[in-house]
């Protein structure tokens, strides 16, 4: 399992298409769609769906879709199929992504839906008020963080029980204040009841349903989902866990994750090789404090093998970005000189071209030390280091 510390930062995304099949398994009303991967079956799912407009959206994890042209309304299955075209042959750059953007592989056309209002519901966890609480706005179609932040007053929010999970008499509560009236607050009231169960039958660490229309005809729909799943929890979910899209995740994140490191690829040019959670922060915050910037959170944990080991060096000397790399390891179960060991071989394997600046302290610190002085004649890109302070002076200037 991996560490707590870092589960924000590590949790599992889907795409919209998957999201939607997950509400509508538990009985929230989501339009029909067609998932596509190819310009022409594009063409063939806008006369398949026979509606006179149909948009064309790219499945990324990302957003920002429509003002990057990712998300475009056609009327034909000729345009249906050049909005494909494009999409699948360019990378989708928004203020998401970053300027290198993601890559579109698939597709989703959907029916145009004649909207007359749209809401916004969401549940997240909110650590504080240490409970899942449900969100939810009669501003939908924007980005929540942007509603809140201008109009707070919109934005509502009701903490579930962490045993109950969410009550119905809270939910017809938040369905009054949005505005639903008769028919329609028990149609609303029994989403947000399925959301939650969703939500909890999921381990999802955040569901969003935006926009939530009422269409002109009077009917309720989630036009769009988006789903974020606890990965300490997937163990669980072998189905949800099978929707992971890694050509959408940085690929040093992915090689890491399948050698069970906690590896988050990050701007900075000092890579961290750290065991524990807490170290790996601190180590971080100390490299900041004296004017670094760390390239990546990396906790190898507390059982780490010599090969995971090696593995983690190979992880972070793969980042072009990294100019130095400060090691800090307090030995417990991974003991010092396993890892001096693993960091001698990996820099006869792959070659230590930065400064590698390392602290070691606890179990088997001083056989630890004599490997590396041992080392030395092969490998004079490494340096001691005395304490952590030290350490982080010394890669700092190492990298300036």
């Amino acid at each position: 399992m991996r560490n707590p510390a870092v589960t924000l930062l590590r949790d599992m995304k889907i795409h919209e298409y998957q999201a939607r099949q997950i509400l509508s398994n538990y009985g929230i009303p989501v339009p029909p769609a067609e998932v596509v991967w190819k310009p022409n079956e594009a063409a063939d799912a806008f006369k398949k769906l026979g509606a006179p407009i149909c948009v064309v959206k790219a499945q990324v994890y990302a957003g920002g879709r429509g003002k990057a042209g990712f998300v475009k309304l056609v009327k034909s299955a000729d345009e249906a199929r050049d909005a494909a075209k494009f999409m699948l042959t360019n990378r989708m750059v928004s203020y998401q992504t970053g300027p290198e953007g993601v890559p579109v592989s698939v597709l989703i056309v959907a029916p145009g839906v004649d909207i007359a209002k749209e809401y916004y519901l969401g549940i997240a966890v909110d650590r504080g008020r240490q409970s899942a609480t449900l969100i939810a706005s009669a501003e939908g179609g924007m980005e929540i963080e942007e509603v809140a932040k201008k109009s707070p007053e919109k934005v509502l929010k009701e903490p579930l029980h962490p045993l109950l999970g969410l009550q119905a008499y809270q939910a017809r509560e938040i369905a009054y204040k949005l505005g639903f009236k008769d028919k329609l607050a028990g149609e609303a009231t029994k989403i947000m009841m399925a959301l939650a169960k969703a939500f909890a039958g999921t381990d999802a660490s955040l569901v969003e349903i935006n926009p939530l229309v009422i269409t002109k005809d009077g009917k309720l729909l989630a036009i769009d989902a988006k789903f974020n799943f606890d990965d300490n929890a997937l163990f669980r979910h072998k189905d949800v866990e099978a929707m992971a899209d890694e050509s959408q995740e940085k690929p040093l994140d992915v090689r890491a994750k399948k050698a069970n490191l906690n590896y988050i690829q990050l701007d900075g040019n000092i890579g961290c090789l750290v065991n524990g959670a807490g170290l790996a922060m601190a180590t971080m915050d100390i490299i900041k404090l004296h004017g670094g910037e760390p390239a990546n959170f990396l906790d190898v944990g507390g059982s780490v093998s010599p090969e995971g080991a090696i593995e983690a060096f190979r992880i972070i000397l793969a980042d072009p970005g990294v100019k130095g790399i400060l090691v800090n390891i307090f030995g417990g179960i991974a003991k010092c000189d396993l890892i001096a060991d693993a960091l001698v071989k990996a820099g006869k394997e792959v070659g230590f071209k930065v400064p590698v600046v390392v602290r070691l302290e606890g179990t088997n610190v001083d056989e630890a030390r004599e490997i590396l002085k041992g080392a030395r004649g092969d490998l004079p890109m490494i340096q001691p280091a005395t304490d952590l302070t030290d350490a982080a002076k010394k890669v700092t200037a190492a990298v300036a």
